[in-house]
């Protein structure tokens, strides 16, 4: 075997970056694509398919003779680690390399408790996971974890995380892999929802912007198929732009006026026990709206409204095809969504909204577990993590 076919060559990795997508190719396509010879497309599949990381599918159609065999990846061949941790609360998942979910774990979990403790009952679910799935822990290529606060990307280190007390330059990955010997990505949470919705509905979407509207605001902005992180990893932080209509509210940062300290929902339970409604935080403004109280839906229309009102710079900036509402506050449903339309499409440009969607999240609360797969995916399947992926 030479060593361009060898695991430890470049050959059957380049191969392998095109059959990463699933999607199913025969040996002649693979040829016309790369513009290789057959007989090295045969060796090079022949040697992915020893490595357990592809696998032939059902028989092609042919004009005549023996049908050609396809080949794709092979979802089962590695499973990766998800972990979505929010602030009350923390989802653990198990996926394969094609992103499904293979089992996962939810249960109240404050992230003031500190990194140790989170991510010790982390690793614990997911050997409880890996168990129930039959995977063994050598099985394991990465783990993606997303985090309620900014993340330097290169270190996986948050910083200065204001609702994470005890995380600031905590080095996630580091603590981690004196555990699990396998590589850690660690990113902000509205950024793995990004990934997550991306993945589950708009796959084929270059350009997408997600809302998160919480106990904070946040987006997660996609532009040119990229996760967007910006030179300190806060792109996206939307929750602290000024807006007109608050001037003199005090937000948590510091400043005044900012979007979160009037459209979040704290921020929206507030104005409503101004107004004498009992409402004490987010969920009771959920609550209120479906039970169909008109001050209630009047107050998230408002906030939908706020949030346009930021959007519209967005649009304008990054002219993304789609933008999608989620995190807690998004079940009130149409109404947020109504407001964030009625500013966004009256104050921008036709041309950026002509092909404009604007929607509520369709991963919903499963938006960053699936980003956090995708997190870890990308990475291990990635032509720098080649060997490591065939190692284990």
């Amino acid at each position: 075997m030479t060593s361009e076919t060898s695991s430890g060559g470049t050959g059957a990795s380049e191969l392998f970056q095109l059959l990463r997508d699933g999607v199913p190719r025969t040996r002649a396509e693979l040829a016309n694509s790369t513009g290789l010879a057959r007989s090295t497309i045969a060796a090079r599949v022949d040697e992915l398919m020893r490595m357990g990381l592809i696998a032939p599918l059902a028989e092609s159609t042919s004009t005549g003779g023996r049908p050609p065999s396809r080949f794709a990846l092979k979802p089962s061949a590695r499973v990766v680690l998800a972990a979505d941790i929010g602030a009350s609360h923390a989802t653990v998942a198990v996926a394969d390399l094609a992103g499904t979910i293979l089992a996962e774990h939810t249960e109240p979990m404050s992230v003031t408790l500190g990194p140790v403790p989170v991510l010790t009952w982390m690793l614990e679910t997911a050997a409880t996971l890996l168990k129930q799935t039959g995977r063994d822990r050598n099985e394991l290529v990465a783990i993606g974890i997303g985090v309620p606060g900014p993340v330097e990307h290169s270190t996986g280190q948050p910083v200065n995380p204001p609702i994470m007390p005890g995380w600031d330059r905590f080095d996630v990955p580091g603590w981690v892999r004196q555990h699990l010997e396998v590589p850690v990505l660690v990113d902000n949470d509205v950024n793995i929802m990004a990934l997550g919705e991306r993945a589950m509905a708009w796959p084929t979407t270059e350009d997408l912007v997600f809302v998160k509207v919480a106990t904070g605001i946040g987006a997660g902005v996609i532009s040119g198929g990229m996760l967007l992180r910006g030179a300190q990893g806060v792109a996206g932080d939307i929750g602290h732009v000024h807006i007109a209509r608050g001037a003199g509210v005090p937000c948590h940062c510091g400043n005044t006026g900012c979007l979160e300290a009037l459209a979040s929902g704290p921020a929206i339970a507030r104005a409503l026990r101004d107004r004498g409604v009992n409402a004490e935080n987010g969920d009771d403004v959920v609550t209120l709206v479906k039970s169909g109280n008109v001050e209630a839906i009047q107050a998230v229309r408002q906030a939908g409204r706020d949030i346009g009102e930021v959007l519209t710079a967005c649009v304008s900036l990054l002219n993304p095809s789609v933008i999608a509402l989620g995190g807690s506050m998004a079940r009130v449903g149409e109404h947020l969504i109504a407001g964030v339309r009625e500013v966004v499409y009256t104050r921008s440009m036709p041309l950026a909204t002509g092909h404009l969607s604007i929607v509520q999240s369709t991963a919903a609360e499963k938006a960053g577990v699936i980003g956090a797969s995708m997190l870890a995916l990308d990475h291990a399947l990635s032509p720098g993590a080649f060997h490591s992926l065939v190692g284990r």
